[in-house]
């Protein structure tokens, strides 16, 4: 691998659209929740996952393909009828929600604040990863084994705004890296990810707890475990790929085998 850079606020994401990302590998972190509630959707038998931008989007999806679920959230919460006009969604965006007998075998059309909006920023990227503490190895593996000549981490953020817990995200996962790139291609976002988790590593979830998102999760009763749930660290061994059609899928055991996923 020959560079590595991290962009920590979606004005970094949004200006991707100026810049060829074929030969990029893109890295997406929303970890408060969006992508460590997809990786958990796939880990519990989820068939595959649609990101869309708009609540519109979402629904349309649901009355052409009535079999699909919907999940989303807009301020934390789940989306429902008032927002919709007539249809409450599934599902919300807490990763507690996508247990294997609410998900197995199903698509989801999912549309949160932030998450599926970085996503669809690097839409163009050659290839396209949604990561999580909770698959943070196994992405790593499959980083080193692909060897990208350019590899980008992308922090979702909130709102506006950045995102402490993205950015740990992506310094854990330069934390894995780093032996394989040199001087030369350590940009100085990747050191500064990488310096802050390392800061932060012994106690992930508090961490968390101090940030912006993570104290607005934490007031809400029903959604202060996810805090704890998306600091855990490899409990789901999977790769999260989203392909050329924006569907986000899992990449076979066989290929996770090889790289000792499971």
């Amino acid at each position: 691998m020959s560079t590595v850079e991290v962009l920590f606020t979606p004005t970094e994401y949004s200006a991707l659209q100026d810049r060829d990302l074929q030969g990029t590998t893109c890295v997406v972190f929303d970890i408060l929740r969006a992508t460590s509630t997809m990786v958990t959707a796939l880990a519990q038998g989820a068939e595959s996952i649609i990101p869309v931008a708009e609540i519109a989007e979402a629904v349309a999806l649901r009355r052409a393909h009535p079999e699909i679920l919907l999940a989303g959230e807009r301020r934390g919460l789940r989306i429902g009828a008032e927002l919709t006009g007539d249809v409450d969604f599934d599902l919300g965006n807490s990763p507690r929600e996508f247990t294997r007998e609410r998900v197995a075998g199903k698509s989801i059309a999912m549309t949160t604040t932030n998450g599926t909006r970085a996503l669809r920023a690097c839409a163009r990227a050659g290839t396209l990863l949604i990561a999580a503490f909770v698959n943070l190895s196994s992405t790593a593996d499959f980083i080193l084994k692909q060897r990208p000549e350019r590899l980008m981490l992308v922090c979702a953020g909130l709102g506006e705004e950045v995102s402490y817990e993205d950015i740990l995200g992506a310094g854990a996962l330069c934390d894995l890296l780093q032996g394989d790139f040199s001087a030369d291609g350590m940009r100085d976002s990747f050191l500064t990810a990488l310096k802050l988790f390392r800061l932060e590593a012994d106690d992930v979830a508090g961490a968390f707890a101090q940030s912006r998102n993570g104290q607005r999760l934490l007031s809400l009763p029903e959604l202060r475990e996810d805090v704890i749930f998306c600091a855990r660290r490899d409990i789901f061994p999977l790769v999260a790929r989203m392909d050329r059609h924006g569907v986000i899928r899992r990449l076979c055991l066989k290929e996770c085998k090889q790289r000792r996923c499971r």
